[in-house]
């Protein structure tokens, strides 16, 4: 259901899916709770619109060091228009030092997502008029466009198989921009948002 019809509960399947096994009482707990939530919001719907001339939009963010083993979560989410194509969350594959290191991570997990979407589009018959990845992080963003030349001592170590997006900018597939964080629609799956928060993103993701 996250996957298809439900992305509102991605966050909270993908970090129970990390518990499977080593569950408790807590984790049954939070399954519970998330089964209750489906069941009191049963009319909610996924609805997918796009416009005459689509720009594939990906919100990409990364929560830093947020599991007991200190891996970070990437988060991300594709429109072309209204509601929530594709919601990705889950656990990275390797810790990181910094949260700069994370979001490039988290892009990295995405990006050939981001070139798929691209090719599909153009398989069917549909040119977009632009592929943009949004983040919040500056630092990363700077990484994602300049690659080496704007690591410094704390980020010289990172590998160079993740500057690979860097190349897709330089050829024009892709482009980055900044997203202010009170807009970062990744955010919904990579933290447990409550509240008007939550609602903010639901009205988006779900385009209700």
């Amino acid at each position: 259901m996250a996957n298809r019809t439900r992305p509102d509960i991605a966050i909270a399947v993908a970090f129970l899916t990390t518990r499977v096994s080593v569950c408790d009482r807590d984790d049954w707990n939070k399954l519970a709770r998330c089964i209750r939530y489906l069941r009191g919001t049963l009319d909610l719907t996924l609805t997918l619109e796009s416009s005459c001339h689509p720009v594939v939009k990906w919100w990409v963010d990364a929560s830093y060091g947020v599991h007991p083993d200190c891996k970070s979560h990437t988060g991300a989410a594709l429109t072309i228009g209204k509601g929530c194509i594709i919601g990705k969350s889950t656990k990275q594959k390797l810790n990181t030092r910094s949260s700069t290191e994370a979001e490039l991570v988290a892009v990295d997990d995405v990006i050939s997502h981001v070139l798929w979407t691209n090719l599909f589009l153009e398989e069917k018959g549909f040119k977009a008029s632009g592929s943009v990845i949004y983040q919040d992080n500056q630092s990363a963003i700077l990484l994602e466009k300049n690659g080496i030349k704007s690591t410094g001592k704390r980020s010289k170590h990172i590998n160079v198989r993740y500057f690979f997006v860097k190349d897709k900018v330089d050829s024009g597939e892709v482009s980055i921009e900044w997203c202010p964080t009170d807009e970062m629609l990744g955010d919904f799956f990579t933290k447990p948002l409550q509240g008007v928060k939550f609602k903010q993103f639901r009205k988006l993701v779900l385009n209700i």
